[in-house]
This record gives structure tokens, C-alpha cells and sequence, in this order.
């Protein structure tokens, strides 16, 4: 047994006893039952053997019959005692049901509450229906097929004994060889379940942040990324599905071996049997024991203990296990942040973005850019590398970067060399391969959407503007903003004679209406508004012209706080404190002058651009 599974064993045990303990009335009434289950199976066999060695072979047919209705009368009697064993089958295992509906309620309300440990539960679902029902079912299983193999084994057993001992000399060893067999199996089958559930909690995981981000993804471009994030946990699911039927052929080679050799190995030693006085009688008792009683037990046994029991042993656990313990957080706690809304990048985790353009080139080595300040650094990787695939070359290959507080830093490379990659990573809704990725010197990874929606604002190409007035659009960020603010915002990016023509801040949007440069507009100014240090601009005025994009670069770059800007323009470029430059051999950074004069990339690119 693995360390995890005695750990299970250790944590449910406890409440396992108190469960039992409740219910020992009912525990009573099914074991008298199952003593009447064990008579059934002695009387059937041992009324076939007297049949056949005092009845018919005696010349006494009559005796013979009455035997054989004693086998018919012990054989209709399991319709009664069937039904008696679910009666109380069902005063053990209904309990069980709603106790864990009750703590699978409670933990996801604990958690969803304002202060709760670990925010909304996603899994919850996978418990209240697919888990509890297994651990249900399971359990049934588990109560109804023990009892009946220990009791009907011993009725079998003893019968067997009774008609002559040599008979378990031959049935017991292959019946213990598929026994050992089938146990061999336990551990990988429980292991392989465990690991069934939690690629089945993944998948709905992922597939509830999706739905809640499904505007988020159209607006930054991200669903592609989404949906290869969702196939991949797809194919693990179905992995792991795979490894469990393997061990589930093992398990049936095992009732192969348990259920079939001792009927052989009767039937070869017949000759053995009858030299050492076994009679006729009783090798046809022996075969009813066997095919009556004794093998379908053991069959329904493995079935059940090897599938119900390692699902239980795991969904318990789930359930009823210690809440995981929250991550610390030694960091500060951030200022408020309003929710992301239309236009701007979620911040949900929800797997790999997807670049722009075909990922071909890639930045090797270490580039190291420090910015020695005192306070943490607005933007910091670590030795990152990003690959979207086991053998695929890296889009960022060890990548160091330091962007300081208030800095503007300009990134620029040929399409599809990682510029929108590195964005992702650093709004934390792209996870690198290796390294790390902070933002105010708190990771990004992984951290939940309220407080990346603190941190930074991502602005994409493709700006969403959505049904609504002026003001919810622009304001949706900071929804506390003033109309003043409002109209100080709209005059800084010259937008006052679009929403003069819409009719004013109070006037409804149709985003069917707008051009692409008036919803990236919109969508610069909601950044500008909101108050998260950090904005980052994927190429997002690329349908302005180069008046207007210089305006709301200068007005983005003059509000508090840092901007880091995907280029279009040389211009883009020139206006910011650094540029970034990738260009698939070595990252370099520096001033416009700098990289006019180390970078031969930097210098053909300038002479492509447009001003």
C-alpha cells in the first residue's frame, strides 16, 4: 500500500467508525441475512450430493427427489433472502449519500464565502454529482458483494468439508492463486482511479473558467490557446482512462484463473478423488458448490473490490479529506481592482495564448537588462522559457527582463517572433515552460483574475467593445470614475467628437457602428482609467493613424504608472525610455541610438517602418 493510501485509510477511518457506530441495529439485520444466505448455499450442494449417493444410486429414487426439492426449496428461498439483504442494504448506504452531498455543499459554500480559503471551487460539481453518486454505488457494491462472498464462501466451504476433505485439497489452490493474482492489482487499480479523478476534475475545471471568460477570449484572441489547453486535458483524461482498463484485463485474467481452474482441476482429478473414497454424490455436490455458489460470489467479489473498491477508497477522500491548505502570501496586499471587462485580457489561467503568425524563430540566451531601483520591479522574468509543445523550438528561450516602476518600454521584432507571447506572460494568462514571471514582485502564474485585474491591464489588437452606453464602456475598469474624470479622459485621447456623434456618455454603443481604430479608442481610454500600475498594449493602436497613436501613447505614458508597448511604428519605438528588441538570435535591449548601433535587426526594421 502507497504512502497516500494509508494516509486515506488513516484519515477515513475515524469517520468511518462513527458512521457504522450509528447504524448497528441495521448492521445486525444484515448479518442475520447473510446467515441465511450461508445456509441457502450448504443446503443446495449438500442436498445434491445426498440426492444422487441415498436417493437415485441407492436404487431409492424417492429419497432422491425429496433431496432435490430441499435444493429446490433452499434455492427459491433466495428471492426472500435477497430482498431482505437490500431492505437493510438500503438503511446503510442512503445515510452515506446525503452525509456526503452535505459535506460537499459545505466545502464549496466555506470556500465561495467572502473570506473563504480557497475562492470558488470548480470541482464542486464533479462532486455533488459524479463522485457522490460513485461513492454511493460503490459502497453498495462493496457492502453487498463482502457479505455475500464471506457468507456464501463459508456455507460453500463447509459444505465441501462435509462431503469429503480431499475435495478442498484440489478446489482451494487455484482458487487462491487467482485470489493473489487479483490483489496484485489493487494498488496500481486504485492509483490509476485517483488519477482518472483528477484529470476528470481538471477538465471540468478548465471548462467552468472558460464559460465564465468566453467575452474575455473572443476580445484578446486567446480561444485557440483555450481549446488546445482543453484537448490536452482531454487526451489526459482519456490516458488515464486507458491505464485503468489495462489493470481491469489484468483483474480479468484473475477471475480467468479463480473462476475456471478449480472447475478443471475437479474434473482432472475425478480419478484422485474417487481412489481415496470421494463418491459420485459427492463430486456433483462439489460441482453445484462451485457453479452455484462459490464461483459467482468470487466473481462479484473481484468485480466489485477491484473497480468499486479503489473508487471508493479515492472519491472518499476527496470528499471527506482536509481542505487544502491555501498558498501564503508574504507579499503586501494590493489596492482594489475592479474586475477585467470587454477589451482587456482576462486574467483567468486557463492554459496557452496564442501568438499572432507562425512561431518560427527564437531568442537563445540570457539577456540580461537590470534597473537598479530600490522598490521591486514593475516587470520581471527569470530565466524564462516558453514552448508551445514538448519538441517544438522555444517562442522565449531564458529570457531575463527588468522594466522599472514608471518606465516605458517598447518591444518590437518580426511578427511571430513572441512579442504577443511575452505580453501573455506577463498579464499571467500564458504560464512559461520554465522561469518565472512578476509583475510588482508578486508571481503572475496561476494568481486568480481579481488580483491580476489589480496588477495590469492588457489591451489586444482586436479591442471589444460591447453593447452599452459611452460611459459603462469607457468607465468599466473604474466604474467609480467621475464625469469629470470622464471627460478629462476623453478630451487627453481626442475622443470627444466620437462621442459627440454618438449622442453623448449617456448615449448606447453598437460596436457594429464603430471602426477599428475608434473601438481601439475606446478601449485605451478604459485602460487609462483604471487603476492597475501596469498597461500593457499588444499592438493595440494599430489601426490609429500616427497623430493619434502618438497622442494616446503620450497620454498613456504620462499617467502614473508603467507602460510596456507592443510597436507598430518606428515612431511607437522612438517615444519609449527602452526598446526590446527580439529577433530570434538574442534578445537586446536599449535606447533607439543604442540598438541603431549594435542591433542589425533593429536597423533593417527601421527602415521598414512606417513614421
Amino acid at each position: 500500500m502507497t504512502s497516500a493510501e494509508a494516509g486515506s485509510l488513516r484519515r477515513l477511518a475515524p469517520p468511518a467508525r462513527r458512521f457504522l457506530a450509528h447504524r448497528k441495529g441495521v448492521l445486525v439485520r444484515l448479518g442475520l441475512w447473510s446467515l441465511a444466505e450461508a445456509g441457502q448455499a450448504f443446503l443446495v450442494g449438500h442436498a445434491v450430493a445426498r440426492s444422487v449417493d441415498e436417493g437415485f444410486l441407492a436404487g431409492d429414487p424417492r429419497r432422491g427427489l425429496l433431496w432435490l426439492g430441499v435444493a429446490l426449496v433452499a434455492v427459491l428461498s433466495g428471492a426472500r433472502v435477497v430482498r431482505g439483504v437490500f431492505a437493510q442494504l438500503a438503511g446503510v448506504t442512503e445515510p452515506l449519500r446525503d452525509g456526503l452531498v452535505r459535506r460537499a455543499v459545505d466545502r464549496s459554500m466555506a470556500r465561495a464565502a467572502p473570506g473563504g480559503p480557497g475562492g470558488t471551487d470548480r470541482a464542486a460539481v464533479s462532486r455533488l454529482t459524479n463522485q457522490v453518486e460513485i461513492a454511493r454505488d460503490s459502497f453498495a457494491g462493496l457492502v453487498l458483494t463482502l457479505r455475500s462472498f464471506v457468507f456464501t464462501a463459508a456455507g460453500a466451504l463447509l459444505g465441501l468439508l462435509s462431503l469429503h476433505p480431499a475435495l478442498l485439497v484440489v478446489v482451494l489452490p487455484p482458487l487462491a492463486a487467482g485470489l493473489a493474482l487479483f490483489l496484485v492489482t489493487l494498488r496500481p487499480m486504485a492509483a490509476a482511479q485517483r488519477r482518472a479523478l483528477a484529470a476528470d476534475e481538471a477538465l471540468g475545471e478548465h471548462a467552468a473558467s472558460a464559460r465564465a471568460a468566453l467575452r474575455d477570449l473572443a476580445a484578446c484572441g486567446t480561444g485557440p490557446g483555450v481549446e488546445r489547453r482543453g484537448a490536452d486535458l482531454v487526451a489526459d483524461a482519456a490516458a488515464a482512462a486507458r491505464t485503468l482498463a489495462g489493470w481491469a484485463a489484468v483483474r480479468t485474467a484473475a477471475l480467468g484463473v479463480a473462476g475456471h481452474l478449480p472447475v478443471l482441476a475437479l474434473l482432472v482429478a475425478v480419478g484422485w478423488l474417487r481412489g481415496r473414497g470421494v463418491s459420485v454424490g459427492a463430486l456433483l455436490g462439489a460441482f453445484t458448490y462451485l457453479v452455484q455458489s462459490l464461483l459467482p460470489a468470487l466473481h462479484t467479489l473481484m468485480t466489485a473490490l477491484g473497480a468499486a473498491g479503489s473508487r471508493l477508497l479515492v472519491v472518499l477522500d476527496r470528499i471527506l479529506g482536509p481542505e487544502p491548505e491555501p498558498e501564503p502570501e508574504p507579499e503586501p496586499e494590493l489596492g482594489p481592482g475592479s474586475a477585467l471587462g470587454p477589451g482587456v485580457e482576462s486574467g483567468s489561467a486557463l492554459g496557452p495564448g496564442v501568438e499572432s503568425g507562425p512561431s518560427t524563430a527564437s531568442a537563445p540566451g540570457a539577456a540580461a537588462f537590470a534597473v537598479h531601483t530600490a522598490a521591486a520591479p514593475a516587470v520581471e522574468l527569470r530565466a524564462v522559457t516558453l514552448s508551445y509543445g514538448v519538441r517544438a523550438e522555444p517562442v522565449l528561450d531564458a529570457l531575463d527582463l527588468r522594466v522599472a516602476p514608471g518606465e516605458h518600454l517598447a518591444v518590437v521584432g518580426p511578427s511571430g517572433i513572441g512579442k504577443s507571447t511575452l505580453t501573455r506572460l506577463v498579464a499571467g494568462t500564458l504560464a512559461p515552460s520554465r522561469g518565472e514571471v512578476r509583475v510588482a514582485g508578486r508571481a503572475v502564474t496561476g494568481r486568480p483574475a481579481p488580483e491580476l485585474a489589480a496588477l495590469r491591464v492588457l489591451v489586444p489588437q482586436d479591442a471589444y467593445v460591447f453593447s452599452g452606453t459611452v460611459g459603462d464602456n469607457l468607465a468599466y475598469l473604474r466604474t467609480d470614475a467621475s464625469r469629470a474624470e470622464l471627460g478629462a479622459a476623453i478630451d487627453v485621447f481626442g475622443l470627444a467628437p466620437l462621442v459627440e456623434r454618438l449622442g453623448g456618455p449617456d448615449a448606447t454603443v453598437r460596436p457594429a457602428e464603430l471602426s477599428p481604430g475608434e473601438r481601439q479608442l475606446v478601449a485605451l481610454v478604459r485602460a487609462y482609467l483604471s487603476p492597475a500600475p501596469l498597461l500593457l498594449l499588444d499592438e493595440a493602436t494599430c489601426h490609429l493613424d500616427p497623430a493619434s497613436e502618438a497622442r494616446a501613447e503620450e497620454a498613456l505614458a504620462g499617467r502614473s504608472g508603467t507602460l510596456v508597448v507592443v510597436a507598430h511604428r518606428l515612431s511607437s519605438a522612438v517615444r519609449a525610455d527602452r526598446i526590446l528588441v527580439l529577433d530570434g538570435v538574442r534578445a537586446q535591449c536599449g535606447t533607439h541610438a543604442e540598438l541603431l548601433g549594435r542591433s542589425p535587426l533593429y536597423r533593417d526594421l527601421t527602415g521598414h517602418w512606417n513614421s
